[in-house]
């Protein structure tokens, strides 16, 4: 993503509470790169994705731009009808629609990491699961995705 002539990420891992009402508190630093209103939908591997709207707006353009298979019916089915545009409150916090807690299994403690364009939500169990399951095969993982570029 591109802001202001700057190429710009989301980074890092936030751990903050759900409240009953479905109300999570988005990590100060990444506030205002996240914009005024931005898209929370069901993500991949169980979490939930928030994208600034600008970025959002990339990718619909991108959806759009794929030939209509029942792929991308199918997937465009789950990823739009879980979206829901939405805002911070004044606390920082955003409202995490009923649907999307249960898809997530979003309790108490949540995970919010910065993924490049966007962040993920993860349940506490989900994204230690999913590290404790990944974090050993980092090094063979990297060594699939870079070694065309490195062998150039």
């Amino acid at each position: 993503m591109v802001k202001s002539g700057v190429i710009f990420m989301f980074m890092g891992e936030y751990r903050h509470s759900i409240d009953d009402k479905g109300r999570l508190i988005i990590p100060s630093r990444v506030r205002e790169d996240l914009g005024n209103q931005f898209i929370v939908t069901r993500g991949l591997e169980g979490c939930l994705f928030i994208y600034p709207k600008s970025e959002w707006d990339n990718i619909i353009q991108k959806y759009k731009q794929l030939p209509d298979t029942k792929d991308r019916r199918y997937f465009m089915r789950i990823f739009l009808s879980g979206a829901t545009v939405s805002e911070l409150d004044k606390q920082g916090r955003v409202n995490i629609p009923a649907p999307l807690v249960e898809y997530a299994s979003l309790e108490k403690e949540c995970i919010i990491i910065g993924v490049d364009e966007r962040l993920e939500v993860w349940s506490k169990d989900r994204w230690d699961g999913f590290i404790d399951e990944n974090e050993s095969n980092l090094s063979e993982i990297a060594d699939n995705l870079f070694a065309s570029s490195l062998n150039n």
